[in-house]
């Protein structure tokens, strides 16, 4: 058992090393000034996302072959994340015109 998680992570960095680089952002796209991710690594349900405005939030969790396991609007700040399989995920926040990603490590 052992040797397939090693084979695997032998594997993983020549498969990430094949991804394309992100792009840039573009003007129309700036960061978010203050957004908050916690509890980061996640041991429960549930994860809170904050920012100045708090306005809706259009969310996606990516996992790392870069598939997309859950979209979803959230309107307060908690996000539920009781479908994910443990894991680190890549998450992904759209408010009006600002986008932020962070790491996301659900345990």
């Amino acid at each position: 058992m052992k040797q397939i998680y090693i084979l695997l992570l032998m594997a993983l960095p020549i498969y990430l090393s094949g991804q394309e680089m992100p792009e840039p952002q573009s003007e129309n796209q700036k960061k978010f000034k203050s957004f908050k991710l916690y509890p980061n690594p996640v041991y429960g349900d549930e994860v809170y996302l904050t920012t100045n405005t708090n306005e809706t939030k259009e969310v996606k969790i990516f996992d790392v072959f870069g598939e997309v396991v859950l979209t979803t609007n959230l309107t307060n700040s908690r996000l539920n994340v009781a479908p994910l399989l443990p894991g680190i995920y890549v998450l992904q926040v759209k408010e009006e015109e600002e986008t932020a990603s962070r790491k996301l490590v659900v345990k």
